[in-house]
């Protein structure tokens, strides 16, 4: 990233195209604005007379308003004129047709846990799909349809009570398409690859209102996009994806807390273990995260570090046996059924991970191997700035592994997912408290772990999780950087979103100001 000062200069709201190189062609220029006197009460009288009757439709002076708009993340949200909830799938190709008509942007959200700053730039009308929750298992058990509404904790628990599992993502209040679109990461995915690698169908909405249904032999190319990109491409009102059984009863986990000064020995053997994407693939999921634990010590973070096993405790201990050498201040263990395992690991719906209306400052990158030096740095680093900052709430520095042989079967150029090569998700978040004028020093903190993170792999190009990312980092570093892929994308976005109607999430081409 560049000096503190152009770093600020990019500001939170918002953030200039990603990639001038590629400029904003003509065919991306905004449309005119045909209706200025549009309210919230004529969009309900307008649209509500052409969508089904348990649809609803509400403006700020509603009560329902602002649970309706609540984030996770408030340091970019985005301005929120009129709340549209579709009862049907159906209804989706109306409201945005009506969008276009009247000159309205839109933006479709399932349980707004966007982190990215980009979506700061939008104004107009949201699509909220948090009423379209059905989810229907096919007669040969091989797939399940899912509303474009449905999320992970549901889809999780209603799929194992039925002896299935899915390519879900690890948080149980995240919405399932969402992550999806942009890859899709999960407990299961060293088995079955990506959520997105999963795809059977997509019935997709585009820009033009325009209903349509994706799969490998209709509109293959723009299947192709949505594995990865799909956030710039159309609105997901429904999929199909496949199902696998469950093949064991309980999963088992294993936390720690370990001091600063076992972070060498236990990095060390997490390269080890997770050596270079083979990491073995019952051990699904584990991550480790800095952060404060005053109960014992209030100026240095302690290493929390979780793993998930699918399957016994004896065939995990077995693994386990490196980690169990490390002198801990703390430890549990158990057996829990796979929708449990989130409450263990603290991604349940009810955790802090899940809460609501803080306002985060962030950044990510992606590594192939913990490099032990920098891990060093980056501890280091956060612990200088949680004690000169104690203003700063609840800093967090997340490393996570997957164990990812299936993400890795699949080809790279299959997909608009570009990084299938990394290994690792590292992030930063820290939370500044209403009023405080500590905004420039968060992103000093998040850009200066980011670039620790990647000055410690110097063979290697930056790159970024489009998921975590934050709209701060360069297009190639999301979005890939190999020429063909970024043209390609762009070919698509002129084909299906001509006028770049989907432009707030992490956008390929962005017009500024909405």
């Amino acid at each position: 990233m560049g000096s503190f000062s152009r770093l600020l200069a990019l500001g939170l709201l918002l953030l200039q195209p990603f990639v001038a190189s590629f400029g904003v062609p003509h065919y991306f220029q905004s449309e005119p604005l045909t209706r200025r006197d549009l309210s919230p009460a004529k969009v309900q009288t307008e649209l509500g007379a052409l969508i089904s009757k348990n649809s609803t439709i509400f403006g700020p002076t509603d009560p329902r308003f602002p649970n309706a708009t609540e984030r996770y993340n408030t340091a970019a949200p985005p301005h929120i004129e009129v709340v549209v909830i579709p009862g049907l799938e159906s209804d989706i190709p109306t409201i945005v047709k009506y969008c276009n008509e009247n000159s309205i942007d839109f933006f479709a959200i399932n349980r707004a846990h966007a982190r990215t700053y980009t979506v700061g730039s939008f104004t107009g009308l949201m699509i909220d799909m948090g009423g379209l929750l059905n989810i229907e298992i096919q007669p040969d058990n091989k797939s399940a349809w899912f509303q474009g509404g449905t999320y992970d904790g549901q889809v999780m628990s209603y799929l194992w009570e039925k002896g299935f599992v899915a390519t879900t993502g690890s948080c149980d209040c995240v919405g399932m398409m969402g992550p999806a679109l942009g890859g899709g990461h999960g407990r299961n995915e060293g088995l079955y690859g990506l959520i997105s690698d999963n795809f059977v169908n997509l019935n997709v909405v585009l820009a033009d209102g325009t209903a349509i249904r994706v799969n490998e032999t209709s509109h293959a190319d723009l299947l192709w996009a949505m594995k990865g990109a799909g956030h710039n491409f159309g609105i997901v009102t429904s999929f199909e994806l496949k199902i696998y059984p469950r093949q064991v009863d309980t999963w088992y986990y294993h936390n720690y807390i370990w001091k600063g000064d076992k972070l060498e020995e236990a990095f060390e053997k997490a390269n080890t273990f997770h050596d270079n994407g083979n990491t073995p693939v019952n051990m699904a999921f584990n991550y480790a995260t800095f952060l404060l634990n005053e109960t014992i010590s209030k100026t240095e973070a302690i290493i929390s570090w979780s793993f998930a096993y699918r399957g016994s405790a004896e065939d995990a201990e077995k693994l386990l046996v490196p980690f169990n050498e490390i002198e801990a201040v703390y430890e549990e263990t158990g057996d829990v059924s796979f929708p449990e395992i989130s409450e263990v690991q603290a991604t349940a719906i009810d955790d802090p991970t899940c809460a609501r209306n803080n306002s985060w400052i962030m950044s990510t990158a992606n590594l192939k191997i913990y490099n032990i030096t920098t891990t060093r740095q980056v501890y280091d680093l956060n612990n200088e700035y949680i004690r000169k900052y104690p203003q700063l709430l609840n800093p967090s520095v997340l490393h996570e592994g997957y164990a990812n042989v299936a993400v890795r079967r699949f080809k790279s150029e299959d997909s608009a997912y570009p990084f299938r090569d990394y290994n690792h998700l590292t992030s930063f978040q820290v939370e500044v408290p209403p009023g405080s004028n500590l905004t420039p020093v968060a992103l000093q903190w998040a850009a200066d772990l980011r670039t620790l993170w990647n000055d410690g792999q110097p063979d290697v190009q930056p790159s970024n999780y489009v998921n975590y990312a934050t709209g701060l980092e360069s297009l190639p570093s999301i979005y890939g950087y190999e020429e063909w892929r970024l043209q390609k994308l762009l070919d698509l976005k002129k084909n299906y979103d001509p006028q770049n109607r989907f432009r707030y999430y992490n956008p390929l081409i962005s017009e500024g100001k909405a």
